[in-house]
């Protein structure tokens, strides 16, 4: 798929951003920061949870009306589809977790759990730290609250729900995953490689999850 824009407006679109918006990049990682605690200190807990929920939600919502609509459609028609989406992701976080308490966050033991968090240490630490290193410097580099890093830590959050994340909640997130991948390709954005990395795990433990409810299910009957 050709990008409708060059990498120079790419980075460009990113400088502008965080130029304008700053600090508010600080605000977005301390409410990052919140959810983890809220999610590890109340795990399971019906308040927690909801906070945890509303924090991706304004996260969702942040990038889909300030920067796909504010930054980035000016170089992609597209992005006002993406807006869209992104708010209505928001919408379902909220959803689920306010209205039919199905999103309750609590870190599990194991494998599930360990992905959880490397997802979001990956989002939050290595993913700057990488950025640097492959000469992403600020302002030109995509800060937390941006689609990318914040759609790996929405799913490695996600990892840490009671049971397994309505798939609702991931067609907005894995759909993002494959896009981003795509242009990450094409751009030489290896940072964001750790999204189809993050997709394929959330995708791999709700299956694994949905057929061993299944079998226990049977085993009952």
């Amino acid at each position: 798929m050709q990008l409708p824009f060059s990498t120079h407006q790419f980075f460009e679109v990113f400088a502008r951003y965080n130029e304008a918006v700053w600090p508010a990049q600080a605000a977005l990682l301390l409410l990052a920061l919140v959810a983890i605690g809220a999610a590890v200190r109340r795990s399971g807990s019906a308040g927690s949870s909801r906070l945890v929920a509303a924090i991706l939600a304004v996260l969702w919502a942040w990038m889909g009306v300030v920067y796909h609509i504010g930054f980035f459609r000016p170089i992609n028609a597209a992005a006002t589809l993406f807006g869209g989406l992104f708010v209505a992701q928001a919408g379902l976080l909220l959803w689920y977790a306010m209205r039919r308490d199905t999103l309750r966050f609590s870190p599990p033991v194991g494998a599930r759990g360990a992905a959880g968090a490397a997802l979001i240490a990956y989002a939050l630490v290595i993913y700057p730290v990488l950025g640097v290193a492959l000469g992403h410097g600020y302002p030109e580099a995509p800060t937390f609250g941006l689609p990318c890093p914040t759609t790996i830590f929405t799913l490695g959050l996600l990892l840490w729900t009671i049971r397994s994340a309505p798939w609702p909640v991931l067609v907005v997130p894995i759909g993002w995953a494959v896009v981003g991948t795509s242009a990450a390709l094409q751009l030489g954005m290896v940072e964001d490689l750790g999204l189809p990395v993050a997709a394929a795990v959330v995708l791999i433990a709700g299956v694994h999850d949905r057929l061993s409810t299944r079998s226990r299910r049977h085993a009952y009957r």
